[in-house]
């Protein structure tokens, strides 16, 4: 079982989604069952439960794990596919985000179509590797902190900005004919607490992800360019000339003057 996967079909998202189906799924991470087993858990004939096992089986988010004599009757013991799952924006194609649509760093919004396309990319990318029976690199850093006021913010971002823009310039190799493709997503936002007066509080949350695409792609792009790409696309793609600056949003901070942070 995964620990995670990323539904990129429509009809497996909406499948998902049932209510019904969504408690199976999480009864079945738990442990493998059978229908009969299940239907005393969800209050359900176990006729529906099948069916509704059937059909959460069609779309890949449950499988076999045993089979097991019952007297005349074979039973089925089903188990989900991973722990949890993520439904990606591929499953809504027509209406998914774009981040290429508009460039603002102080804007949530725009922070948020960063952040579908990351999982539409990273959910394609796993799917691909695993065809091609290959390993993903990745990296991810996630961390807290808490700013005393809001220059303070404005001051770790600029850093943070200047530092990472560094970074890209030292090692960005548009010309390498081996090279490969990394696309580089920087976010600080404020942290979401149970309790609201943490977020008052002004604690933020930084954000780095670095995602790679397989080997065999063999496409060579520098990550700052900010474009959004099909993971199967083959494409060689330079960055525009002269770009090397990553997504850093901040939100709570206009570019005329510094204000509090979002909920303060």
């Amino acid at each position: 079982m995964l620990d995670v996967t990323v539904i990129e079909d429509p009809e497996a998202a909406a499948v998902s989604l049932d209510p019904i189906r969504a408690r199976l799924l999480a009864e079945l991470a738990d442990a493998p069952a059978s229908a009969a087993m299940l239907a005393g858990r969800v209050g359900l004939p176990r006729q529906k439960v099948n069916y509704h096992l059937k059909a959460l089986e069609r779309h890949g988010l449950v499988e076999l794990a045993d089979e097991r004599r019952k007297g005349n009757v074979t039973e089925r013991l089903m188990r989900a596919t991973a722990a949890s799952y993520v439904i990606s924006p591929a499953a809504l194609p027509a209406v998914q985000p774009d981040p290429d649509r508009f460039r603002d760093q102080l804007s949530a919004r725009w922070l948020l179509a960063l952040g579908a396309r990351l999982v539409r990319d990273v959910g394609m990318l796993i799917s691909g590797a695993a065809k091609a029976r290959k390993r993903l690199a990745t990296y991810a850093l996630d961390g807290e902190v808490r700013f005393a006021s809001a220059a303070d913010r404005a001051a770790f971002v600029q850093e943070l900005t200047a530092g990472v823009s560094a970074l890209i310039r030292k090692y960005d190799t548009p010309d390498a004919e081996s090279g490969r493709d990394h696309r580089i997503v920087v976010a600080v936002h404020p942290t979401v607490k149970d309790e609201p007066q943490h977020a008052a509080a002004g604690e933020t949350r930084a954000v780095a992800e670095g995602a790679t695409r397989p080997a065999a792609e063999g496409e060579t792009r520098p990550a700052a360019d900010g474009e959004s790409r099909p993971v199967a696309d083959g494409e060689s793609r330079r960055a525009a000339e002269g770009e090397s600056r990553p997504a850093v949003k901040d939100e709570s901070r206009s570019p005329a003057e510094d204000r509090p942070a979002l909920g303060s």
